[in-house]
């Protein structure tokens, strides 16, 4: 394996093992926010309050399948990684590289929208207190 097909597979090995313990981050962030959620919730009878906070649970779940899916999706490349490193190949094609590059724009994409639902929801919180 040259060098730097051997590098590059090791970076994408590094950034994946990132992305789960990201992950575990976001996941334990989310289930923070739907407990927070339902205490806020209990003894609430405000219908506007309400309607807001089921905005908020579906979010929380949205967020939280979607993380399900991209840990899922990142396992898989990193089989795929780890299976390229065993067979000790000299190249890194094109479906590996473009795999890398999306889960790479998904796990952005999750924390850049995470961090605003998360802030969004904060600033609710605050408001309606």
């Amino acid at each position: 394996m040259t060098p730097t097909a051997a590098n590059l597979l090791e970076q994408f090995h590094h950034e994946t093992m990132t992305w789960l313990r990201s992950l575990d981050f976001y996941k334990q962030e989310n289930s923070h926010l739907m407990n927070r959620l339902t205490e806020v919730v209990d003894g609430t009878t405000d219908r506007d309050f309400l309607a807001q906070a089921e905005h908020f649970q579906n979010q929380f779940i949205i967020k939280d399948e979607f993380m399900d899916i991209l840990r899922h999706d990142i396992n898989e490349q990193e089989k795929r990684l780890v299976e390229k490193q065993r067979r000790r190949e000299d190249s890194i094609d094109g479906d590996l590289e473009s795999g890398q590059i999306g889960l790479r724009d998904q796990v952005a994409y999750l924390e850049k929208d995470f961090t605003e639902l998360r802030d969004d929801f904060n600033r609710y919180l605050v408001v309606m207190h």
